[in-house]
């Protein structure tokens, strides 16, 4: 059967996903709301106990199986210290330089509720601070000026805030021109695609060649997302996850980026060339690239010694790690490499 892309769906769900708070460690109502999508679409799954969601689609073969995964969880913070002053201090969750995050609107996801707030440079008045400019965005100088009548550490405390308590970051969804900009497209984008790949799957009551797995990973960005309770009989491992843009970079935000080699070290060569091939023969838009300063659930399935053959590809996503952004045709290009693979024949190996 021939695939046809939902835009619409797919760009529903993103916006839906990126606008609900997952940072790593605290994605319980994000994987709630996927398993609600799931039931909505009539597709089983099981939960592993780190809270992850693995679908499965039997296919003809049963003997070998692909896995495919996204991750759901995100950057964010923790509190690290309330302040005498009443403001907070932060921990980072995942990797990313504070000055991505300054000035953003945020919440703190306190055990009894929700508390706004801003991050700040300390030393954020110019009329106060001379060269605030010059002050170094570390964990000494950033805080979170809180949305509430309090001057000191027991005034914070007392609305409930504690160390400990998760900091999201404010998503700010905007679909222009085709392109989506927002924080958390990495991976949210690719979780939506493999939520709008499932849907047409269970829709069109597609056979596939193989039994597939869809794993939604809840961990990767602080390095084992996807590296546990992956099914004995996968031999083909796929991380579809964000592809890099920056100087040296041939990733671009209208194709999709297969990725030959990151931090990790290189991707499996034949698989990665099967997909290349698969995107040549489909007229698919692709880029093929290296990503050095980057690691995946499947470079982490292998450091957890998985024998699996591993690849990544997924949509070009602008200023990663930052206020994101990407174009509806590098969702698209990557959903129709979705489809091409998991209804390809599997890679032969000699042996």
């Amino acid at each position: 059967m021939k695939y046809k892309f939902n835009e619409e769906k797919t760009v529903g769900w993103l916006q839906d996903l990126v606008n609900t708070p997952s940072p790593s460690g605290y994605t319980t109502n994000i994987l709630n709301k996927i398993s609600t999508y799931l039931d909505q679409l009539h597709i089983p799954y099981r939960r592993t106990n780190k809270g992850a969601i693995i679908a499965t689609f039997p296919g003809d073969n049963t003997d070998k199986h692909r896995l495919l995964t996204a991750h759901v969880d995100t950057l964010g913070a923790m509190v690290k210290e309330v302040k005498t002053s009443g403001r907070l201090s932060l921990s980072m969750i995942g990797g990313f330089n504070w000055n991505a995050v300054e000035g953003e609107t945020c919440t703190i996801h306190t055990a009894t509720g929700e508390v706004r707030g801003t991050i700040l440079m300390h030393e954020t008045s110019v009329h106060v601070y001379r060269g605030a400019g010059d002050i170094k965005r570390d964990d000494k100088h950033i805080e979170v000026r809180v949305d509430a009548k309090t001057k000191s550490r027991d005034e914070t405390r007392a609305i409930g805030i504690e160390v400990g308590d998760f900091v999201s970051f404010d998503a700010r969804f905007e679909y222009v021109n085709g392109f989506i900009k927002s924080r958390h497209l990495d991976d949210k984008a690719s979780t939506a695609l493999l939520l709008e790949q499932m849907r047409f799957l269970q829709e069109h009551q597609v056979k596939l060649p193989y039994t597939t797995h869809f794993y939604i990973s809840n961990n990767e960005e602080i390095g084992y997302g996807g590296n546990s309770n992956i099914p004995a009989e996968v031999v083909e491992y796929i991380a579809v996850d964000m592809g890099a843009i920056g100087d040296g970079q041939s990733t671009d935000e209208y194709t999709v980026s297969i990725c030959a080699k990151d931090s990790s070290g290189p991707y499996h060569y034949e698989l990665t060339r099967q997909l290349v091939t698969l995107a040549k023969e489909q007229q698919i838009d692709y880029k093929l690239d290296i990503y050095p300063y980057y690691g995946s659930d499947a470079s982490a399935a292998i450091r957890a010694g998985y024998d699996v053959r591993h690849a990544l590809f997924g949509p070009g996503i602008e200023s990663s790690h930052a206020y994101e952004r990407t174009h509806v045709d590098s969702l698209h290009a990557t959903a129709q490499l979705i489809y091409a693979y998991i209804t390809s024949p599997m890679l032969k190996m000699e042996g």
